[in-house]
């Protein structure tokens, strides 16, 4: 099993006393694509991540916004500014911004600004049954607005993050032809969301179609979810096509925590892990787990 060292390329904070994380607080206590949100609502901050990494060497992590107040995407990283780094926690970040309305461009260059922000967040997670929905719009990808800014991302020295579905793989695809030499990320495994057999090979031929382009990478976090029955012969399927896709130098371990404590804990998480990349050589896995992440996140 592995034992060397360990970079998180996922994972949230978020201190609800600020009165900022809006979908954690609904007023009507409603579900949303994740499910019931009521394990989540409770502060998480760095000694809470370095309580549930301890043992897992971790050395450092990234911190990916966290759907901060709509208008305010500043305001997270000004936040995430004050943290205590000595343990490093959040000693890189991907932030927020406004894609596709007039005050992005402004946002973008803001962020940029940060040395510690590598990346900026869209979404584009639209499912057929609205109630999994993050995006009230399937063809977001294809807005001119929104792929204007894009292009702002890239021209900034910054890389793109996108959560998305298997529905979104062609226009993934196309994002990533459309600017070449822009970075992507796809966060999530590309979300396997539906779990029929028709529904995994759609998140299989995704899978194939977005590895095709050499500036996407994968990040295998939070590998339970929409899983709600997952076993350890589960997560290695997982983790074999999303391998057998990417390969291992394209790809990274995370564990969009506490997210992702809504279905495992953080030991299972990496323990799962290590169980299901324990064939690979001793390189590979120290790419999985480390250097990957050190290279697509210059840390």
């Amino acid at each position: 099993m592995y034992d060397g060292p360990v970079i998180d390329p996922h994972h949230h904070l978020w201190d609800l006393r600020m009165g900022k994380h809006h979908w954690l607080m609904p007023a009507d206590n409603a579900v949303t694509a994740l499910g019931g949100l009521e394990k989540l609502r409770r502060n998480y901050l760095v000694e809470d991540y370095v309580r549930d990494s301890a043992g897992h060497n971790v050395v450092g992590t990234v911190h990916i916004e966290a759907l901060w107040q709509y208008g305010d995407a500043l305001g997270e990283t000004r936040w995430l500014e004050t943290l205590d780094k000595s343990k490093g926690v959040a000693v890189r970040y991907v932030g927020a911004a406004p894609l596709g309305t007039a005050q992005a461009a402004d946002v973008i260059t803001r962020q940029a600004a940060f040395d510690r922000l590598v990346g900026i967040r869209g979404v584009l997670s639209y499912h057929p049954d609205p109630k999994k929905c993050f995006v009230q719009r399937p063809d977001i990808a294809y807005d001119k607005d929104w792929r204007r800014d894009v292009g702002l991302i890239g021209e900034a020295g910054l890389h793109l993050e996108l959560m998305m579905y298997p529905y979104q793989g062609q226009a993934v695809f196309d994002l990533a032809q459309t600017f070449p030499k822009l970075q992507i990320i796809v966060n999530h495994c590309a979300s396997p969301i539906d779990r029929d057999a028709e529904g995994l090979q759609r998140w299989r031929d995704a899978l194939k179609l977005i590895s095709s382009r050499p500036n996407i990478a994968l990040k295998i976090s939070n590998p339970g979810a929409y899983d709600p029955q997952w076993t350890p012969e589960s997560i290695r399927m997982v983790v074999d096509d999303c391998l057998n896709a990417f390969g291992t130098e394209r790809a990274m371990f995370g564990t969009d925590f506490p997210v992702a404590d809504l279905q495992m804990t953080f030991g299972q998480i990496y323990g799962n892990f290590k169980s299901a990349s324990a064939h690979l050589g001793d390189k590979a896995q120290r790419a999985l787990f480390h250097d990957n992440a050190v290279r697509f996140y210059r840390m």
